[in-house]
């Protein structure tokens, strides 16, 4: 008599390495299929003569705003809106722009400006260093 595995223990094995694969994988992506992008601390955003005054620059790779409402004052926002998880498309007019919907935060405290959006930007902590701008 042999002990080999039978087709339903063959299945099972096979379905739950399926799934556990799919887990693993649910994390390296965003929810729009795109790899995520992980920011580490210390990395170095962008230069401050990258950030207009009165404007900003957006890092859709690492989903951050950055903002200088003032001569040498820079924020760091989210770059994903609160509505509906967009990556927000501009910044003018002292607002940081959402091209699905329309929502407009405000550049100096991510605070709502127009909505749809009922939440602010999350704020991200930064450190400016010389002339780079890094995640705190």
């Amino acid at each position: 008599m042999s002990n080999r595995p039978t087709r339903r223990t063959i299945l099972l094995a096979t379905g739950a390495t399926g799934a556990a694969a799919l887990v693993a994988g649910c994390g390296e992506y965003d929810d729009k299929g795109e790899a995520a992008s992980e920011v580490s601390p210390g990395q170095e955003l962008a230069g401050t003569a990258d950030v207009p005054v009165g404007g900003g620059l957006i890092l859709k790779d690492e989903k951050v705003v950055l903002t200088q409402p003032k001569a040498g004052e820079f924020k760091a926002f989210s770059a994903i809106c609160t509505h509906q998880q967009c990556t927000v498309g501009s910044v003018s007019g002292g607002t940081i722009n959402c091209p699905c919907h329309g929502s407009k935060f405000d550049i100096t405290d991510g605070s709502v400006a127009h909505p749809p959006a009922s939440k602010p930007l999350p704020e991200k902590k930064i450190t400016v260093e010389g002339n780079s701008i890094r995640l705190a």
